[in-house]
């Protein structure tokens, strides 16, 4: 049923159509609907599991390997099949988990932040999950309520509706009898019985949120390691290439040259890059969900770690979101107490409203006791009055009025007001260039005339934490700038609070700007005033262009396209489900510090991927150099096939611990480097290809060991050196810089002491016994030392010449 279908019908013919009754639906009933309608939510597009796990073995990589199996199995290399089939599916079912666990983490959020709805059902009010209205329901809602469905009024006051998540109307709309609220808008004012007449998809809130599709956008971790993958298979097809062609010019056999060449080339790709960053991610999306921060898209991490400008909220981000009562303004013959004692007494504490709550509860925490006052009647405020009034009878017998309102409606009541109107109007413009709402607050004396006893201002005062934290997120290299929708006087005074800079622009003029004129005020604002959500895509649009890693908080339908445009869309505590849907990463607490917290852990995590792709590479260059030059100049095989396969996976698997590693964050935004990542990467590569051919010459020409010994001895050093240059490459300083975690320590003396009693033991491979095994450590370790001296030394080199480059 459409909206402006139900719009036409009168309450009865809604009620008769919807066949809703007046003591509600029954259970039986509910049921029936459940099963007609589905439940009351928004369904997302999910892949089928199977097709999902399927996918890890679909691709250039993993047709390498099955291509690279089916050989083996047609040779007869058995343990070659097996043991590259174990690499193939353990690849898969991490790679799977891991993004299984991630993609829950939402979805377990969903579960948390469930509503419920009073709802009456077999002549009885009661609270259910809102997942379980069905069209018919009889709801009731009142001030503070999220409308769970899509409703049609049916009796009580009027409501104010504050539609502004769903429309972009920034003031609350007002709503009677026989009016249609949406799911998602928020009761401002009032309550009020109605019935559903549309619920899930079919609401206008599910309507909206189908068009919210998240777009496939590649993000700067996906360019990464694309480009990772291009510069070594690239460099493995060159290699493998030329070996496999002096092979065949060699004469040697055509299918097992073919097994070894691609298993060369499975060895050279880094087959596990995607899975150990996904992983990397993923653990450090489950340290994000302990601190409350829950990520929906992984990549938003890396992109967070390199997000250099902030754009965010002010209410209950920057602010606490709760009024408070500034000093009282007193007028002749009134003291403070008596003018919030007044202002109380206007108040009704049951009706919930913002305003009458802030003034209740100062009068409560400065002790001002209203229980010798009785309210024998009450006017509430309504739009077109702009003020509440209240007849008192006191203790003693008095009886008299107060009012509380709009300065200026107040002021229209006093019989003096041409005296004091000067006054009044003075103190009401200083208070709003501080950017506080002022009230005015009036009683009647002993002979019912009006006098006015004073202005009550009120602000949303800043979180204690605000300008700390604004501080951290300066010195950590993130410009925040402010965007609020209220008055540009209160968001100056905001930012004057929190140590922000008051360079604060009007939304409304600035988004109308040429690009380049846009493009350039909006790097130099501090903030927006007077922001519309449509507003937020040009200003996160504007920033991109020129060549910033935008994040962006809200909260809201309409702040979706901004959250989807931004490099990090950020839901903020309470988002509606089509803002967290849109959203990379999701907040479960107010304050922009959850925020920086974030911003801590994604560096964290950056450096660890970032030491991961040194390694790789590093390691990927070592082995292809070695292998080609190896068989070019020498016509020998340094390892075998089945080498390369242990190879690839004791020392990728035990790799995943990386995961946990302790890490320092940076005090500047991250972002892939690729000239230093791939220029580190190689000269240490080309340090451990110096290192394999050292080993080679001193096991054929020093110890005089047979080839088979020699590739096992090869082997040994090509596992222990390569676990070591994790070490070397995980820091910038020296390699005791940064103590390594327990995990990631364990997990690699773990393996190398299996690669170890292979090579000891002879298990798959020809034995070299304990002695020769020692001193292949004992060289790795040498090789290590040597290894850190030269990073560090390319370090400054790099270093050196991204000065002159900037110069």
């Amino acid at each position: 049923m459409i909206a402006d279908e139900v719009k036409q019908l009168s309450v009865p013919d809604i009620l008769e159509k919807l066949r809703a009754s007046a003591d509600g639906l029954t259970h039986e009933e509910v049921e029936k609907r459940l099963e007609e309608y589905g439940y009351n939510e928004i369904i997302e597009k999910k892949v089928n599991p199977l097709v999902k796990f399927f996918g890890y073995f679909w691709g250039p990589i993993p047709w390498m390997i099955e291509i690279a199996a089916v050989l083996s199995l047609a040779i007869h290399h058995w343990a070659d099949f097996w043991i590259i089939m174990v690499l193939l599916l353990v690849n898969a079912v991490v790679g799977f988990w891991h993004e299984h666990k991630a993609e829950n983490a939402i979805e377990l959020l969903k579960k948390r932040l469930s509503l419920n709805a009073k709802v009456l059902r077999d002549g009885k009010w009661q609270v259910v999950s809102s997942r379980e209205l069905v069209p018919g329901d009889i709801v009731r809602v009142r001030l503070g309520d999220i409308v769970p469905a899509d409703i049609k009024l049916v009796s009580g006051d009027y409501v104010q509706v504050d539609e502004s998540a769903l429309t972009g109307e920034s003031l609350p709309v007002e709503k009677h009898a026989a009016d249609v609220a949406y799911s998602g808008s928020i009761i401002k004012l009032g309550e009020a019985t109605a019935v559903v007449y549309a619920t899930g998809m079919n609401t206008y809130f599910g309507k909206t949120a189908k068009l919210v599709e998240v777009a496939k956008t590649e993000s700067h971790f996906q360019k990464a390691v694309v480009k990772i993958g291009d510069y070594l298979i690239v460099l493995a097809i060159l290699l493998v290439g030329l070996i496999f062609m002096v092979a065949m010019f060699r004469h040697e056999s055509l299918i097992e040259t073919l097994q070894f060449a691609l298993i060369l080339t499975v060895a050279a790709i880094p087959v596990a890059l995607p899975a150990v960053l996904s992983v990397t991610m993923a653990v450090g999306a489950a340290a994000l969900a302990k601190k409350k921060v829950i990520v929906s898209k992984l990549a938003a991490i890396e992109e967070m770690a390199g997000m250099d400008v902030l754009c965010s909220d002010k209410t209950g981000t920057l602010t606490q979101n709760k009024l408070t009562l500034f000093e009282p303004v007193t007028f002749p013959g009134y003291k403070k107490e008596e003018v919030i004692l007044l202002g109380t007494l206007a108040s009704r504490e049951e009706d919930r409203d913002p305003i009458d709550l802030a003034i209740i509860n100062s009068a409560k925490d400065l002790l001002i006791k209203t229980d010798k006052y009785s309210v024998t009647s009450f006017v509430p405020f309504d739009p077109v009055h702009k003020r509440t009034e209240a007849s008192i009878h006191d203790a003693r017998g008095n009886t008299f009025k107060v009012s509380k309102g709009a300065p200026q409606v107040i002021l229209s009541l006093v019989e003096n007001a041409h005296e004091i109107e000067g006054a009044v109007n003075q103190k009401v413009i200083e208070l709003a260039e501080k950017g506080y709402r002022a009230l005015g607050v009036a009683r009647t004396n002993k002979t019912g005339v009006w006098e006015f006893a004073g202005i009550i201002s009120m602000y949303d005062p800043p979180r204690k934490d605000s300008a700390e934290t604004l501080k951290i997120a300066k010195d950590m290299g993130v410009q925040v700038k402010m965007v609020t929708g209220d008055h540009i006087a209160i968001a100056r005074e905001t930012a004057r609070l929190i140590n922000l800079s008051t360079n604060i622009l009007l939304s409304p003029s600035v988004v109308g700007k040429k690009d380049s004129e846009l493009q350039r005020l909006v790097e130099k604002a501090d903030g927006f005033a007077e922001v519309y959500p449509e507003h937020k895509y040009s200003i996160v649009e504007s920033l991109q262009a020129t060549g910033h890693i935008v994040g962006m908080t809200g909260d809201g339908v309409n702040d979706a396209p901004a959250l989807k445009k931004a490099d990090v869309g950020i839901a903020v505590e309470n988002a509606t489900d089509a803002a967290r849907s849109a959203a990379d990463i999701v907040l479960t607490l107010p304050g922009l510090s959850v925020i920086i917290d974030a911003i801590k852990e994604s560096r964290k995590i950056f450096q660890r991927m970032n030491s991961y792709a040194i390694y790789r590479i590093a390691e990927t260059i070592r082995v292809l150099l070695f292998m080609t030059f190896a068989i070019l100049i020498f016509n020998f095989y340094p390892i075998t096939a089945l080498m390369i396969v242990l190879l690839a996976l004791l020392n990728d698997l035990p790799i995943m611990s990386i995961a946990y590693d302790n890490v320092k964050y940076s005090d500047k935004p991250e972002k892939w480097d690729m000239r230093v990542v791939l220029g580190i990467a190689t000269v240490l590569g080309i340090a451990g290809v110096i290192s394999s051919f050292g080993i080679f010459y001193i096991g054929e020409e020093v110890l005089h060991l047979t080839r088979e010994s020699i590739q096992s001895f090869i082997y040994l050093k090509l596992s222990v050196a390569g676990h070591l240059t994790l070490f070397v490459a995980r820091t910038r300083g020296p390699f005791w810089s940064i103590k390594p975690s327990r995990i990631l320590l364990l997990a690699i003396i773990s393996t190398q002491i299996i690669a170890t009693l292979i090579v000891v033991y002879g298990i798959l491979l020809p034995p070299i016994g304990w002695r020769l095994a020692l001193f292949v450590w004992v060289y790795a370790l040498a090789w290590f030392i040597v290894n850190d001296y030269v990073k560090r030394a390319a370090y400054d080199l790099f270093d050196h010449g991204k000065i002159i480059f900037h110069r």
